[in-house]
């Protein structure tokens, strides 16, 4: 998730007297205030037993909760201290990559799963927690099921799930729908129907910020899971040979296309960038009837739109299931967490810190509260009894339901590959919704860099 950087830094800028706003951007991509990199104290008690280090990113509105989460464990924990360190988002990227590689990792690795995770595995840098959660089954039982696909790696799991949730979402405008005079869609082929209704009337049915290429991606990432399920991606992530070329997947960017033929999209989508949040106001300006953007854009919407979210405009919906497609519409895809990982290279010493830290500090129950607090979703079951009394109650709730729910939570094909095949993939999507590849040229283009 490169590429959302620059777009959550810019709202995170623009929306910081949000509460929500602000804890909708606190995915790993959120552009963090400047810190230096400096240290931050984990427990000024300074017990006399080991310590561990742990570095994550800095700025609101994340490091606080994860600061005070090391507090209360260093004092709970005078023999076995964790010292951190918070380190601004770009700098993270650079130091975290530099100091696994010379093997002097943190004994605990803040990250973002996927793809970055799977190359720390096949270095042979991070710890196999495969063993470690089955004998700790009530720490794994607690947090939502779908939060550790992104954490495992050829079924087995190298890292501990964390901190909030951000599901994709179907985002639609009330108004506009009441004054065209139709519901939202049940099934793809409703979508199908509506972009005819809403042409006709001179709205687009969808706003897009396509020149930023991840907005593009999302598409494609509900297509292939509701038309193949959510194995044909898996095939791709697990490095199987030939996997872009799976019928589902052809399906899914050849319908992918007669959208953008069909004039699914505002005219000139591919020179609207998510970055200046262009594509968030076509849909409260009700030039556009619908929008697919992460759970995020509630708080952009709700700071920059106006009266538009608090007056009921906005309403939300998982992805409908595409009319006889093999996948389950529950489930969902986006960010499915955050994560933790433990340095093969920390003492022994240092990983039973580590894993104390993670059984018994990870989400306590302060923690969640700070999350909620701040506007997340904490992947905790049963943390939406935290919502009560909050304005943003219903659509906490419903960001809960669908990622508690949802039996896989794919992670954003963009995190879940590596960098190198990340680039190739944003690239070739900018080229399909141009029009100037076909759907076999794409899968033959990211059959190339399978693996890589």
């Amino acid at each position: 998730m490169e590429s959302r950087t620059t777009s959550r830094r810019t709202f995170l800028s623009l929306s910081m007297g949000v509460p929500l706003g602000a804890a909708l951007a606190a995915c790993g991509t959120s552009g963090p205030a400047p810190s230096g990199g400096g240290a931050a104290s984990g427990g000024a008690a300074g017990g006399g037993g080991a310590k561990a280090s742990y570095w994550f990113l800095s700025g609101p509105p994340g490091e606080a909760p994860r600061t005070a989460a090391v507090q209360r464990f260093n004092k709970a924990n005078p023999n076995g201290q964790i010292d951190i360190t918070a380190i601004q988002n770009d700098a993270y990227k650079t130091k975290i990559k530099t100091a696994i590689g010379a093997g002097q990792a943190p004994t605990i690795i803040w990250g973002w799963g996927g793809g970055g995770l799977r190359s720390y595995v096949q270095a042979g840098q991070v710890e196999d927690l495969t063993s470690w959660f089955g004998e700790n089954a009530a720490v794994k039982d607690r947090l939502f099921p779908g939060a550790f696909g992104a954490a495992t790696i050829d079924n087995k799991i190298y890292a501990m799930p964390c901190e909030t949730v951000q599901p994709i979402v179907l985002f639609y405008n009330k108004k506009v729908f009441e004054q065209v005079g139709v519901q939202p869609p049940q099934s793809y082929g409703d979508i199908l129907d509506l972009v005819k209704k809403f042409n006709a009337k001179g709205i687009a049915p969808f706003s897009l910020g396509g020149q930023s290429r991840w907005t593009n991606m999302m598409w494609l990432e509900f297509l292939f899971d509701r038309i193949g399920g959510s194995e044909v991606f898996q095939a791709v992530f697990d490095g199987e040979k030939d996997a872009w070329n799976n019928p589902a997947s052809i399906e899914a960017l050849t319908k992918m296309q007669e959208l953008i033929k069909a004039n699914g999209f505002i005219k000139g989508f591919s020179s609207i960038t998510a970055d200046s949040n262009a594509d968030q106001a076509l849909l409260y300006t009700g030039k556009a009837a619908m929008m697919l953007h992460g759970s995020w854009s509630y708080g952009i919407q709700q700071a920059q739109g106006g009266d538009f979210v608090a007056s009921g405009g906005l309403g939300w919906m998982n992805f409908p299931p595409v009319d006889g497609g093999k996948g389950d519409p529950s489930d969902t895809v986006g960010n499915p967490g955050q994560y933790l990982s433990i340095s093969s290279k920390a003492t022994p010493e240092q990983k039973e810190i580590a894993k104390k830290f993670f059984a018994t500090g990870v989400l306590d129950d302060a923690e969640q509260k700070e999350w909620v607090g701040t506007g997340g979703v904490p992947i905790v079951k049963g943390s939406d009894s935290l919502f009560t009394g909050s304005k943003d109650a219903e659509f906490l709730n419903f960001i809960y339901g669908v990622a508690s729910n949802a039996k896989v939570f794919a992670q954003s094909w963009d995190q879940a590959l590596s960098p190198t095949a990340a680039e190739v993939l944003l690239d070739n999507i900018a080229k399909l919704f141009q029009l100037s590849i076909s759907p076999q040229q794409f899968a033959t283009n990211m059959n190339a860099v399978i693996g890589k």
